[in-house]
């Protein structure tokens, strides 16, 4: 979708820009399961979690069915990527009353975690304990 998107700047054609991307595919050039995997990788060491980056794949025109397949949201690795989140904005520090812990809650939301994935980091006694 944003390689169609670029084109049609260039390209006026919509007959043009589909022969050049379906011959984009037959090279092996173009290919969106190496796009997704590669994106999911990127964004994952940038310390998102798999819904903000599930969004972003669908405002890609990514297919939720291939989205699906590659981001595994409720695969218990995404456990470690919501911790070191964490440890990287919060520094170890336990939240001590409800403010802070609502802050450090609505932080990891927006990266994109699940609720239950940040409840499971807050259920621990020690959250920053690997």
């Amino acid at each position: 979708m944003e390689l169609s998107r670029q084109l049609q700047r260039k390209i006026s054609s919509q007959d043009a820009i589909d022969s050049v991307l379906a011959a984009l595919r037959e090279e092996g050039i173009l290919n969106d399961n190496r796009f997704i995997e590669n994106f999911i990788r990127y964004r994952r060491t940038q310390g998102y979690g798999p819904l903000r980056i599930q969004a972003e794949l669908l405002e890609r025109g990514i297919e939720q069915d291939l989205i699906e397949h590659h981001l595994k949201i409720t695969d218990n690795a995404w456990l470690d990527e919501v911790r070191k989140a964490w440890q990287k904005r919060f520094k170890n520090r336990l939240p001590l009353d409800f403010k802070s812990r609502a802050q450090q809650m609505r932080f990891l939301r927006y990266r994109g975690f699940t609720f239950e994935q940040i409840n499971l980091l807050f259920q621990s006694s020690d959250p920053a304990h690997d």
